[in-house]
């Protein structure tokens, strides 16, 4: 402990770290008092320190949309909306007030406001995110401990085909090509959106979307030419393209738009389809988890069918509760054999039959 300008500082060693602190006092009694929070602080395995002590959520959000921003990633919007729900609850925190508790407050709080627990469950991650780079900053020792909540994701949402053409019937034309496409070919409706004439290789019957354009950022392909609605559909959305190009002389890039101009928006004509066709309630995604449901039905290998659809893991067939009508059979034979198939049914040998007969051998 020595004074500089008649205000106390303080000397600590930590983990290596020689450190030196103002105790932005005059009187040496405040100071000892720093220095023993300091030494229990250590000796608790946790320095807060001055760092961290001057550390605020804002500081917490700044890092966090910079990483955002630098490294390109695509959920940066869907970050912003979690960092508003925070903000809001944790504004002007300092990073020590931000504990376990007051975490577990938060979490209540967005409850009262009705939200989902899979949207609080992604705040939640966000914050760690956040956390996490303070970490690495040096600006935070350690990040409290953020609860993960436990969520069913299991979805349930598929359409059947006279459900999906109720649906369909009931949409604007402009939107109808779009939401058949997605039907098909289970794409996100982002990429969709994104796709332009120059990824539709009508020689090849095949539809492209170059690698960085995804939401895994790998390049993906889809042979139209081997589905008849898929490569009908295309053929028409070009005829109708290039006639309306003809009409305003001018090329028209995006292969889904609306009257010559990209789409924007489809919530409101969606949910007033659903509305009209009876099915309250239903997302434009589940156009995708009825895509991975018919290639599974299909009999098309999980394999091929994640390249298809762009998924990377299997993890998809878990949480759309998707199990393949072949698989189920397979199961229920087994079954069967455990418990004695009816005589004369092929293929089957009941047990003790099997061991008489081996011994008969014998």
């Amino acid at each position: 402990m020595y004074q500089r300008g008649g205000t106390f500082w303080i000397r600590y060693s930590y983990r290596g770290r020689k450190l030196r602190e103002s105790c932005g006092t005059e009187r040496r009694a405040d100071a000892v008092r720093l220095l023993k929070r300091r030494l229990a602080e250590m000796g608790a395995g946790r320095l807060v320190g001055p760092d961290a002590e001057r550390t605020t959520f804002e500081d917490l959000a700044a890092m966090l949309e910079d990483d955002y921003r630098l490294n390109g990633r695509r959920s940066e919007r869907r970050a912003k909306e979690a960092l508003a729900h925070l903000r809001a609850f944790f504004t002007f925190a300092r990073v020590p007030d931000m504990t376990a508790d007051r975490i577990g407050a938060y979490i209540r709080h967005r409850q009262e406001e009705g939200a989902a627990l899979a949207t609080i469950g992604y705040e939640l991650a966000v914050l760690k995110r956040a956390f996490n780079l303070a970490v690495r900053a040096g600006k935070v020792d350690r990040r409290p401990y953020i609860p993960g909540l436990a969520l069913d994701n299991a979805r349930q949402g598929f359409f059947e085909p006279a459900d999906f053409e109720a649906v369909a019937a009931k949409l604007p034309e402009s939107l109808r090509s779009l939401m058949r496409f997605l039907y098909l070919t289970g794409w996100r409706a982002g990429e969709a959106l994104g796709l332009t004439w120059a990824g539709v290789d009508f020689a090849a019957g095949v539809v492209r979307l170059e690698p960085g354009t995804t939401k895994n950022r790998e390049g993906r392909e889809f042979p139209f030419d081997a589905l008849p609605p898929l490569a009908e559909l295309l053929k028409e959305q070009r005829e109708r393209t290039t006639a309306l190009e003809r009409a305003e002389g001018r090329i028209i890039a995006p292969v889904f738009h609306r009257g010559g101009r990209p789409i924007r928006t489809y919530a409101a004509d969606w949910n007033a389809a659903t509305k009209a066709a009876g099915h309250v309630g239903r997302l434009v995604h589940d156009l995708r988890r009825t895509a991975v449901r018919n290639l599974e039905r299909a009999g098309v290998s999980r394999s091929v069918a994640m390249k298809l659809t762009g998924h990377k893991t299997e993890a998809v067939y878990r949480r759309y509760a998707i199990t393949s009508a072949a698989d189920l059979s397979e199961g229920v034979a087994k079954l069967a054999t455990l418990h004695g198939a009816p005589k004369g049914s092929p293929g089957v040998i009941p047990i003790e039959t099997g061991t008489k007969r081996a011994q008969s051998a014998g």
